[in-house]
């Protein structure tokens, strides 16, 4: 299993530094990573830092609990993408789908899709505080907007993903729909399971750590 292209190499703590999006980008770069995941703040430094390689170059809207306003996350998007931003990760109101306001949740993601002009587009459904119900019908909404990904978890919430959260959606998504695993993947054995089940990206800050464990396995299995 080529890991390494699952890999969305995430840095999202509220004390991120220079040095810290520095180094994540140097290392997506020479892992061959799909993307780096970083603040709407850092957008600008990733794109000078990946110049040139073919990480795409992730960042986070209505993040990290999704109730900011439809025109508040769409302002957010165009100006991530101006920025230098290739994929948008937006969290959905959590309220408004606990309210069953599915008609604001849809025009919110078709908001952010359409001002985004053909850029993926992943959207966050924060599974730790949903029902069985709750994720099937986001899984719904997402395959009748057309959006690129359906994401697990901020990474912030009371849980990451779960293998059961992956499958689910998975049972429900289309053809066209992929699904991102967020939040607590911290070894290989959770990424090859979350790849098992139906993941095709992993959010993880963790990688780095896995990697060079299967690369000792690999040369261990060699040498015998």
């Amino acid at each position: 299993m080529e890991l390494n292209s699952y890999i969305d190499h995430t840095n999202l703590k509220a004390t991120a530094t220079i040095e810290e999006i520095q180094k994540l980008c140097e290392e997506a770069s020479k892992y061959h990573f799909a993307s780096v995941c970083v603040h709407p703040y850092y957008v600008r430094l990733a794109k000078e830092l990946l110049k040139g390689t073919p990480v795409e170059i992730g960042t986070v809207v209505g993040f990290p609990l999704g109730a900011n306003t439809i025109e508040t996350k769409a302002f957010e998007a165009i100006n991530a993408i101006e920025n230098g931003a290739t994929e948008i990760d937006m969290v959905i109101n959590l309220g408004a789908l606990k309210n069953k306001d599915f008609d604001y949740v849809k025009e919110e993601i078709e908001e952010i899709r359409d001002s985004i002009d053909g850029h993926v587009l992943k959207v966050i459904i924060e599974t730790c505080y949903l029902t069985e119900e709750e994720i099937i019908k986001m899984t719904e909404i997402c395959n009748e907007t057309f959006v690129n990904f359906i994401k697990t978890s901020t990474g912030f919430g009371s849980r990451g993903a779960t293998v059961e959260d992956i499958k689910l959606i998975a049972s429900h998504k289309n053809d066209v729909l992929e699904i991102k695993a967020s939040g607590g993947i911290r070894d290989l054995q959770t990424a090859e399971a979350m790849i098992e089940a139906g993941a095709t990206r992993l959010g993880t800050s963790s990688a780095i750590s896995f990697l060079q464990k299967e690369e000792e396995n690999c040369d261990g299995h060699h040498g015998s």
